[in-house]
């Protein structure tokens, strides 16, 4: 059984100077202008017939059948990167945010 997660990466400006956090609209503006991307304000996730509700501000990036949510939280986005196409579009984010994307 292979247990190993995937690295989880945080887009934030915690390290810049002027403008060191998200706030919620500004995010909803960014995300709006995406046509691959959805909002929800909760995340839903079945397996083995049970099904988990997370509450939150989620930005669900649809890739080839796919919802890979990007959370956030306390002024910062969180995404796990189950694959490359993942750290592609994180990436991706963080040039359009004027942000660092950072593991953790």
């Amino acid at each position: 059984m292979n247990t190993r997660m995937n690295p989880r990466y945080k887009i934030t400006r915690h390290d810049q100077e002027g403008n060191p956090t998200f706030s919620l609209q500004e995010c909803q503006n960014f995300f709006a202008t995406k046509s691959d991307f959805v909002y929800r304000d909760f995340y839903s996730v079945t397996q083995d017939g049970v099904n988990m509700k997370i509450n939150g501000h989620f930005f669900m990036w649809q890739y080839e059948g796919q919802e890979i949510p990007f959370r956030f939280y306390e002024s910062e986005l969180y995404v796990a990167a189950a694959h490359r196409a993942v750290m592609d579009k994180t990436k991706e984010v963080a040039r359009g945010l004027e942000a660092n994307y950072i593991e953790g």
